[in-house]
């Protein structure tokens, strides 16, 4: 137990892999064996731009916060977990002391020690410390690789099912077809939505979308030469309402919208096409600025990752098909450039990309 192999940023645009050290845990926290790790957007953002808001990388820092992995050594207080079990890791460490964790709103802690995220080193590594409460043991039927899953997953939990409360036959439509927006539709499935409208301006995504989890697809049109956005915008929710039959009001009326691209005019979009007393909940990150500014969905909270880990296990949702390339640690750099692409050098579109820790095969899920 001398290795701690870690994938690191170093500046923008330059990675390398260097030795960090081993965490030493307390008596109430977890020593995890990184054994899978999927790619985030964010991830490949911090990589490019080195920032994300407010969040600069000044230091060095691991990459990587969807994980999951084998415990490896436990603290004396632990009870519910032990070396050798399999586990989906909760990446964000908040202070449990702040108005928001003392209302169960800990996503919103100011003081959050979130994986990956500047100044926070991340789970591309071989050991990553945690506390018990957020490693979860993974039932027989699911995978490493599906426990790496549950970090997007669960952001599909706390958008559809904790934020905007979609009930059975309602209809929701959902703006992206990136992992986030197609795990949305999948909790929306699950759910028992009667109707699941996926959005995206990539035909083959949209293509997906529909043997996923979409009952109907739209793309929007092109915009016209002069047309302000706010004016496409309105264009393209007339457009959608019209070509699937979308009313105002009534059993026809969308009940639910999420946006999970970040663009200003699907946002936009989005407000013109939610019922009259409909639900509109923001997922996605895009431009610093944009003419709306609305609460959105941050990450998850108190009960997403158990609600994730039940519906995948229940198999009500199925994260194999997302999951579109794999890689070994030391092709990290492949992975990242494959992302950034979104697809790999034989053409194949990316939808997941999984890094596997080190020593461990891409076969081994």
């Amino acid at each position: 137990m001398s290795d701690n192999t870690s994938f690191v940023l170093q500046r923008i645009g330059e990675v390398s892999y260097e030795q960090r050290p081993i965490p030493e845990i307390r008596h109430d926290e977890v020593l995890v064996e990184v054994k899978k790790t999927g790619i985030c957007g964010s991830d490949v953002h911090y990589l490019v731009h080195g920032r994300i808001g407010d969040f600069v990388v000044k230091n060095p820092m691991v990459l990587g916060h969807e994980s999951s992995g084998v415990v490896f050594k436990v603290g004396a207080s632990v009870k519910t977990v032990k070396p050798g079990d399999r586990v989906a890791m909760e990446p964000g460490v908040s202070c449990r002391r702040c108005e928001a964790c003392r209302t169960g709103r800990y996503q919103l802690c100011p003081d959050m020690a979130f994986a990956a995220t500047p100044p926070y080193d991340g789970t591309l590594t071989r050991y990553y410390r945690l506390p018990e409460d957020l490693v979860y043991a993974l039932p027989e039927n699911l995978t490493l690789e599906d426990g790496a899953m549950m970090e997007p997953l669960s952001v599909g939990v706390h958008s559809v099912f904790t934020l905007a409360k979609l009930q059975p036959a309602q209809s929701i439509v959902v703006f992206g077809c990136g992992p986030v927006g197609l795990l949305c539709m999948a909790v929306a499935k699950a759910l028992g939505a009667a109707r699941i409208i996926a959005v995206d301006i990539v035909d083959s995504r949209l293509e997906f979308a529909k043997s996923y989890a979409a009952t109907d697809s739209f793309k929007p049109p092109a915009p016209q030469e002069g047309e302000s956005k706010i004016a496409f915008s309105q264009r393209s929710a007339d457009l959608l309402k019209a070509t699937l039959g979308v009313e105002d009001r009534g059993d026809k009326a969308i009940d639910v919208v999420i946006d999970a691209s970040g663009a200003e005019v699907s946002i936009q979009t989005g407000i013109f096409v939610a019922k009259i007393g409909g639900t509109f909940v923001q997922v996605g990150m895009g431009q610093p600025e944009v003419v709306l500014v609305l609460k959105g969905s941050f990450r998850y909270g108190p009960g997403d990752y158990r609600l994730a880990i039940a519906l995948a296990a229940q198999k009500k949702v199925d994260l194999k098909p997302l999951v579109t390339h794999r890689f070994k640690f030391e092709d990290a750099v492949v992975a990242f450039d494959t992302t950034k692409k979104g697809k790999s050098e034989d053409g194949k579109g990316l939808i997941k990309a999984i890094i596997s820790g080190p020593d461990v095969s891409p076969d081994d899920l």
